[in-house]
């Protein structure tokens, strides 16, 4: 499945019961909120999600697949993303359950 950033916001405006154009707004906010730090080399955390992180990688030989001919790789940063425990074990839960996205959230301490 294939979340687009049109598809998030649809679906925030039918949890939120909120407008199309807010639902929007509120996912780029936060889209926003995620890409600054990251750009700037630092961690973002979001508990019971995952965690991106910056790596540096260094300059390195490399081959051109098509003719042969040695290159050097550049140097680069790249985004890297780590799941959470919680979210590790949803995805890895047995093919055949029915979990869905709900089964994510918070359990009610109250019961």
């Amino acid at each position: 499945m294939t979340l687009t950033k049109d598809l998030l916001a649809e679906l925030v405006r039918n949890k939120a019961t909120c407008s199309s154009r807010q639902a929007k707004n509120l996912l780029e906010i936060m889209l926003e909120e995620i890409k600054a730090p990251l750009a700037h080399g630092e961690d973002v955390k979001i508990s019971g999600f995952g965690k991106w992180s910056v790596n540096e990688k260094k300059p390195r030989p490399g081959r051109n697949p098509h003719t042969g001919k040695k290159i050097e790789i550049t140097a680069r940063r790249v985004v890297v993303f780590h799941p959470s425990d919680k979210l590790r074990s949803l995805v890895n839960k047995n093919a055949n359950s029915q979990d869905t996205v709900e089964s994510f959230a918070p359990k009610n301490s109250s019961s």
